[in-house]
């Protein structure tokens, strides 16, 4: 077996590469298009998995926020953030595959990352969500389906990088499970 030639640089295309590889676990299709619109194989998005796992886990990392500005560059827009009793600086990344979303980190004063994921791009119209019907997947972030079904009850993830929500919609109870902030899929029962 050919090794992958090298990547270069890991810079957007590698990370969202790795963005893929979380989301082939609940929509392996639409992250094999994804993947190919990148025009990487699945020995590039391999290599570029294994050298992220490696930069996060490496024992001379200066942090996970030092890693997101040193991999995506500077931020294309930064704020505080106040949420409940706790302030927070909100940085914002756009990424080619999803033109209307930013990768979206939430970082302590001291650089400690408290969350990370994809949500709707400021000024970006997000989707018309009436019925669970209209959550398809990769159509909402975590945000806008606990907007348009709330209540809802936030759930463990099966993974760090995976939310979930419980709802009630039409009288049923219904799971949506997010990877990266991003919806995969929505399950009827209270979920799989």
């Amino acid at each position: 077996m050919t090794p992958p030639a090298p990547l270069g640089p890991f810079g957007r295309a590698s990370f969202q590469l790795v963005l893929l590889r979380r989301m082939a676990d609940f929509q392996p299709e639409l992250a094999d298009e994804a993947r190919r619109r990148l025009g990487a194989s699945l020995a590039e998005q391999r290599e570029a998995n294994k050298r992220w796992q490696a930069m996060v886990r490496s024992p001379r990392s200066r942090g996970a926020l030092a890693l997101y500005r040193s991999v995506l560059g500077p931020p294309e827009s930064a704020c505080a953030r106040t949420i409940g009793d706790l302030e927070c600086e909100a940085l914002l990344w756009p990424l080619p595959l999803w033109p209307d979303l930013r990768f979206e980190v939430l970082a302590a004063p001291d650089g400690a990352v408290w969350n990370e994921w994809l949500v709707r791009a400021p000024g970006a119209r997000g989707p018309v969500l009436r019925s669970p019907e209209d959550l398809t997947p990769w159509s909402a972030t975590v945000d806008e389906v606990a907007a348009a079904f709330a209540p809802v009850r936030p759930m463990e993830g099966t993974a760090p990088t995976r939310w979930r929500l419980a709802f009630t919609a039409q009288g049923r109870p219904y799971v949506a499970e997010f990877t990266y902030g991003l919806l995969q899929r929505v399950s009827a029962g209270g979920g799989p």
